[in-house]
């Protein structure tokens, strides 16, 4: 009897541990973390996912730096259809682009995820879109009106890249091609690298990316940036003036990037990940990287990046009707 007991009681305990292992390891941390990240190598949002993932080695959150998965095209949504059918334990995260949850469904109408599908954990980084030009387009253009004064001019060249169809850049693109009555081109890259070698290529006229993919060619004097899209001249290209500053006030964005996880992730695991982002968004080496490619630093709870979230949703559905851009898939 008693070696029955024993038996019985050795089951039970082995059953209590078995159901409190995955809080324990939780407690302990992830052993890896994988890090989705919609658009190519070399660009300046996968330097956020790079350089926070490398600091979040030792966290509680997970003991080893984050892998970096690259899943381009598509406009950043392929990564978060992966992140949508991913393990709801904090083992896998996407950073995208506010856009991609916030513009993208005003404008497809076969979205194959939805907002709801996931759970915001922090915002990365913010950056501002600026809109270049490169050897195609006369030295002489070097203003805004300029350059629309040229477009209208020269219909034929008259283009724009962008990152891809439905990103911010292409709609502010497109706005800006409405508020001025010049028909501006449409191109879509498959990120902001192929797009930005085309331009100082001389295949493409003009491309609209974040302003800080385009630091180093500026500097080289291989394309010029005539506006970007802060409410402020960008600290890292202080002599270009807004958007605003040339007429068109509509054309103020600050984009960021965010981290996200399933929509069905614990609370207590979205926090802990979000305490380790914020922190590694703290140290001087992400700081001093992100400034390299243009984008400033900042983190959030994942309350504010919800409520961020929802007021550029509503802001830019008006938006998108009057392009009249939509998308099937």
């Amino acid at each position: 009897m008693n070696h029955r007991r024993h038996f019985i009681q050795t089951l039970g305990s082995a059953a209590a541990l078995a159901a409190l292992s995955p809080l324990v390891a939780r407690a302990q941390g992830l052993e890896q973390v994988k890090i989705l990240y919609g658009f190519p190598p070399g660009s300046a949002g996968d330097s956020v996912a790079r350089r926070v993932g490398e600091k979040l080695a030792g966290s509680a959150y997970t003991r080893n730096a984050a892998v970096v998965e690259n899943k381009p095209g598509a406009g950043g949504r392929i990564a978060l259809e992966t992140l949508k059918s991913a393990p709801a334990d904090g083992s896998v995260l996407a950073l995208a682009p506010v856009s991609a949850l916030s513009v993208y469904p005003h404008i497809y109408s076969k979205l194959s995820y939805a907002p709801t599908d996931f759970a915001q954990v922090s915002i990365g980084a913010i950056m501002h879109h600026g809109l270049a030009v490169g050897p195609m387009v006369p030295a002489q253009v070097k203003t805004l009106k300029d350059f629309l004064a040229w477009a209208k001019a020269n219909p034929g060249q008259a283009s724009y890249g962008s990152p891809g169809a439905g990103s911010m850049p292409h709609l502010l693109g497109a706005l800006l091609g409405l508020r001025s009555g010049v028909d501006l081109k449409h191109v879509p890259y498959r990120g902001t690298v192929p797009g930005i070698t085309d331009l100082v290529g001389g295949q493409i006229a003009s491309t609209m990316n974040p302003s800080g993919d385009y630091l180093s060619y500026a500097k080289a004097g291989k394309l010029r940036v005539l506006a970007t899209s802060g409410p402020q001249r960008s600290p890292y290209s202080p002599n270009v003036p807004t958007f605003a500053e040339q007429g068109f006030g509509d054309l103020t964005v600050e984009e960021w990037f965010g981290f996200y996880a399933p929509a069905k992730t614990p609370a207590p695991v979205i926090a802990s990940a979000s305490a380790a982002i914020n922190q590694a968004l703290k140290e001087k080496v992400v700081l001093d990287s992100l400034a390299m490619v243009g984008l400033i630093a900042h983190g959030s709870t994942p309350e504010e990046m919800a409520k961020s979230q929802k007021a550029e949703f509503e802001r830019w559905g008006p938006l998108v009707k009057q392009t009249g851009f939509t998308a099937e898939s």
